[in-house]
C-alpha cells in the first residue's frame, strides 16, 4: 500500500522530464540533454557573453536543484 504523498519512481522521473523540458524551453539554442550535471561540467566559462553565461548557469543549476529537491 502506498503512501499517500509519496511519489515513486516512475513519479520522479517524470517530473525531472517536465524539469528538463522547461529549461529546454527556456534554452531553445542549447544542446542539454539527459544528464544536466554533465552539462555544468562541460560548460567552457567565458564561451558566452557574461550576462548570458550567469543566466545559463543560474537556470541550469536550478533545475538541478528542484529535480534534486522534487518540486
Amino acid at each position: 500500500m502506498a503512501r499517500r504523498g509519496s511519489a515513486g519512481p516512475g513519479a520522479r522521473e517524470l517530473f525531472a522530464e517536465r524539469v528538463r523540458g522547461d529549461l529546454a524551453a527556456d534554452l531553445p539554442d542549447e544542446d542539454l540533454g539527459q544528464d544536466l550535471d554533465d552539462c555544468l561540467d562541460r560548460y567552457v566559462l567565458g564561451s558566452k557573453p557574461r550576462c548570458e553565461e550567469v543566466e545559463y548557469l543560474e537556470l541550469v543549476q536550478d533545475a538541478i536543484d528542484r529535480i534534486e529537491r522534487g518540486r
